[in-house]
């Protein structure tokens, strides 16, 4: 015995044989080594020990408990001799894959019980794949609204010379137009296996290609507001009023944001991350951010640009019939914030493939919105009342 009064070193376990001439010999039928792991140290061969030729009944029950199968272990019984315990099922993530275990072993990070808890098992790898239900239905809308948006700035290109198109700057509207199938293009760099290459141009493109579309927004809006105010007796905004200027406000809008992204790529990038901690028996395969503060701050410079061209616009809104297209970009500002400002915290409360889901779905609606407010009254004009398509009515519009 050692201080604390257990047993210090192994023995044997003996069978007491009584022979028919009166003699008796022991023979080993187990084994104690307490060194052993837990569930190792007490062996005992039941079938190697000879009972007493006068016993009739089943061999005596050595304890008040059935063992415990595996999948469990032992709970001693307070106040109850050592062999009464109960039978507790192991917890998810451990396991006991031996008979009467005193404790469940826990499965590695990348591994899982399975149902039993006899068995450790590979973790279900899970991601927003092309192959599943969600994968395939936002794939479909975001190719579905770029094939929509190509015939739109295709329609645009045909009737280049008709008034509709040529208010209000139309290579403005045709920026805005490409930068919006680019925003449509780049939902899909979040589907599939994140990987390295994946995970550094997700959000440097979203926020690189939206800053392009509201630059254009802004552009368009000032345009508007410049045109209104040129027309005034005496009014130096004549000079203005060209294509250089607003091209000028699209791309020092946009140099923001992408010295804004290199940064954020220089300093911190994102990189693939393999979550074994979050989800329950499976490995989430994620793009962790690098720098969560240059992530917010690309959506700060988003929402800047929003807040700017919904404030220009909203004061605008009353100009004259002619110079209507300031409630269409209104009502779009409207849509952009409503879905941007619901994405914050739906993405912050959800994980895994769901969060790229709800990022992916705001970057769909919130262009979509764009697109249907600004360009489907137009593409309507143009396509399906062509008699509106003149200056004399769309100063009536």
């Amino acid at each position: 015995m050692d201080e604390n009064g257990d047993l210090a070193i192994g023995y044997n376990i003996m069978n007491v044989i009584f022979l028919p001439d009166g003699t008796w010999k022991y023979k080993v039928v187990g084994h104690y080594n307490p060194h052993a792991p837990p569930g190792q140290d007490f062996t005992i061969d039941e079938k190697a020990i000879i009972w007493e030729s006068s016993f009739t009944q089943i061999p005596p029950q050595f304890r008040c408990t059935p063992s415990c199968r595996p999948g469990y272990r032992k709970l001693t019984k307070e106040g109850k001799p050592i062999c009464c315990y109960d039978c507790i099922p192991c917890a998810e993530g451990e396991i006991s894959n031996q008979t009467d275990m005193d404790t469940c072993t826990t499965c590695p990070d990348d591994q899982w019980s399975n149902q039993k808890r006899d068995a450790c098992i590979p973790k279900v790898i899970n991601f927003l794949s092309f192959e599943e239900p969600l994968g395939i239905a936002l794939t479909s809308i975001s190719m579905f609204l770029f094939l929509v948006t190509a015939a739109i700035l295709g329609i645009f290109i045909y009737y280049r010379d008709t008034p509709i198109v040529r208010a209000n700057n139309q290579h403005l509207s045709y920026i805005l137009l490409i930068s919006l199938m680019l925003c449509f293009l780049c939902s899909l760099i979040f589907i599939g296996h994140p990987q390295e290459i994946n995970c550094i141009l997700r959000q440097p493109t979203f926020g690189i290609t939206f800053s392009i579309t509201l630059s254009s927004i802004l552009a368009k809006t000032i345009t508007v507001v410049t045109a209104f105010q040129a027309k005034k007796p005496g009014s130096k905004l004549q000079k203005w009023m060209g294509s250089r200027v607003s091209i000028s406000i699209v791309l020092s809008c946009s140099l923001i944001q992408t010295v804004l992204c290199l940064a954020w790529l220089f300093i911190a990038p994102p990189f693939p991350y393999l979550n074994m901690r979050s989800g329950t028996g499976m490995i989430l395969i994620e793009c962790n951010e690098g720098s969560i503060v240059a992530f917010y701050c690309i959506l700060g410079y988003l929402g800047f640009l929003t807040g700017i061209s919904f404030i220009v616009a909203f004061l605008a809104r009353n100009l004259p019939d002619s110079f209507n297209e300031t409630k269409y970009i209104t009502f779009s500002m409207l849509v952009f914030c409503s879905v941007w400002i619901s994405f914050i915290p739906t993405y912050l409360s959800t994980k895994g493939k769901y969060m790229v889901a709800v990022e992916i779905f705001a970057i769909l609606a919130s262009s979509g919105g764009i697109l249907g407010c600004i360009f489907l009254p137009k593409s309507y004009i143009i396509l399906l009342r062509p008699e509106r398509n003149s200056k004399k009515d769309l100063r009536k519009m």
